[in-house]
C-alpha cells in the first residue's frame, strides 16, 4: 500500500500551517520518503503534530529548483543524517523571474547544494529510488515556450533563457491500481509529463497524480482547455493543491467531477 500525506500546503483545513509551497510524505514498500519542504522550516511542526518522524526518512526528493520547496532543507539535514536528497542533475542556484526590468531570484536557497554537496546526489535518467520508485525527468516537449509563457528564466554564462524545466523530475511509484505520480507544480504540463513517464515506462498505466498544476494565474479558458486535456490522459484520480490554485481547482472540478480533488495541510492519500 502507498500512504502520502501532504505535510504543508497553502491550504490547511485544521490547525497545522499552511504556506506558498508543498511537502509530501510517503510511505511505500517499507520505506519512507520526503518530497520537498514547502519554503520554510513550517513543515518541521506540521511533521510532529502529525506524527511523522523526519529523522527516519530513507529517501527525500527535490521536485524542481525553486524556492518554495527546497526552504527547509537546511533544517531536514539536521535531524536526518542519513537520507540523500535526489535533485536533477540540471538543478542550479540559477532560476529566476523575469518580467520587463525586473528580476528576483526563485531558486533554491543560495549556498544549499555546497552545504549539503555530501548529501546530495545528481539524478538523470530513470532513477530507481527503493523498490518500485523511480524519478523521471523533463525529456521532451517545446518547454521554454511555457518557461517564457510564465517569466521564468535561468541564467547561465551568455545571460538569461527561458526555463525549459530540466531542473523539474516526477516521483513515481508503483502500485496494483497503476502509477501513482507526483510532481510539485507540473511547470511542464501535465500532459508532457506523462508522455516522459510512457517513454521510460512503457505499458505502465497512470492511477493518480498528486501536486499542483500550475494555473493559479492562467485564465480561465485556458484552464478549461487543460482540463479537457486532463480528462483525455484518463486518469482516474488528480489530486492537486499548491499553484493549482481555488478558481481554477473550481473549473477543474467541473470538468473532471469526483476524479479531481484539492490537497491541503494533512491531507492522507491511500492507494
Amino acid at each position: 500500500m502507498l500512504k502520502a500525506t501532504i505535510v504543508i500546503d497553502n491550504i490547511t483545513k485544521n490547525e497545522l500551517n499552511a504556506e506558498w509551497g508543498l511537502c509530501v510524505y510517503i510511505e511505500y514498500n517499507g520505506q519512507k520518503y520526503l518530497l520537498d519542504t514547502g519554503s520554510s522550516d513550517k513543515y518541521l511542526n506540521n511533521a510532529k503534530e502529525l506524527g511523522i518522524d523526519l529523522s527516519d526518512i530513507d529517501y527525500a526528493a527535490l521536485s524542481h529548483a525553486h524556492y518554495d520547496h527546497s526552504g527547509g532543507y537546511d533544517e531536514f539535514f539536521e535531524v536526518n543524517n542519513k537520507a540523500q536528497l535526489y535533485v536533477s542533475s540540471s538543478c542550479d542556484e540559477n532560476c529566476y523571474y523575469r518580467f520587463g526590468f525586473a528580476r528576483k531570484y526563485i531558486g533554491v536557497p543560495k549556498g544549499m547544494m555546497s552545504r549539503h554537496e555530501d548529501r546530495i546526489k545528481m539524478a538523470s535518467g530513470l532513477q530507481p529510488l527503493g523498490e518500485g520508485a523511480w524519478l523521471v525527468p523533463h525529456i521532451g516537449g517545446n518547454l521554454a515556450r511555457i518557461g517564457k509563457r510564465n517569466h521564468m528564466y535561468v541564467k547561465g554564462p551568455k545571460g538569461y533563457a527561458a526555463d525549459r524545466f530540466a531542473h523539474e523530475q516526477s516521483l513515481v511509484f508503483e502500485t496494483p491500481k497503476g502509477l501513482v505520480v507526483l510532481n510539485s507544480c507540473s511547470h511542464g504540463g501535465l500532459e508532457n509529463i506523462v508522455k516522459d513517464i510512457e517513454c521510460y515506462m512503457p505499458g505502465k498505466k497512470i492511477y493518480m497524480t498528486i501536486g499542483g498544476l500550475h494555473l493559479s494565474q492562467m485564465r480561465a479558458k485556458n484552464v478549461r482547455k487543460v482540463g479537457k486535456t486532463i480528462r483525455d490522459l484518463n486518469i482516474e484520480h488528480v489530486i492537486t493543491g499548491h499553484c493549482t490554485g481555488d478558481k481554477s481547482f473550481n473549473i477543474l472540478k467541473e470538468q473532471l467531477g469526483d476524479k479531481a480533488e484539492q490537497m491541503y495541510s494533512g491531507m492522507i492519500i491511500e492507494v
